[in-house]
């Protein structure tokens, strides 16, 4: 497995830990592999795909647990929601990922990320002109991708 991985892993854990406990929430093994499970993904997911995929491998875990500590999750920062489109919400880790925006088809409902540097200085822009701290950004273009303008 990746050190990259396991290094953000381990840090994710540790802060998600500090988190529950000053919250005097419960530290469970399914909340830790949720977490867990969640870090490796490379790509949005639902909550319903979570669930799946946990099941999948074999977890032994309820629909509510999942729901239960994404809420927590996204109190703690580790986790970030969109809702793209009307019917569900999207989720993505946050922690160590680049700065990206997203760009939804109107048509097929594909979700493209993309990285600008100008999203940086927009940023920085905002902390310094207005004295305020950014801890996320959201933007997202609705329109049509190439494959759905070709036809």
């Amino acid at each position: 497995m990746n050190t990259g991985i396991i290094d953000i892993i381990e840090k994710v854990t540790e802060i998600f830990k500090t988190f529950l406990k000053r919250g005097d929430y419960r530290q469970t093994p399914e909340r830790f592999a949720i977490l867990k499970e969640i870090y490796h993904k490379d790509s949005h997911f639902t909550i319903e795909e979570l669930y799946e995929d946990m099941l999948n491998k074999k977890f032994r875990i309820s629909r509510a647990t999942v729901y239960n500590t994404i809420k927590l999750l996204l109190k703690s920062n580790l986790v970030v929601k969109h809702q793209f489109d009307d019917n569900s919400a999207h989720f993505e880790k946050t922690f160590k990922t680049k700065q990206h925006g997203h760009m939804i088809c109107t048509i097929c409902k594909k979700v493209i990320e993309f990285q600008d540097t100008e999203l940086y200085h927009i940023q920085k822009g905002v902390e310094k002109n207005f004295g305020f701290e950014v801890h996320s950004t959201t933007l997202t273009f609705y329109g049509l991708c190439k494959d759905c303008l070709k036809n």
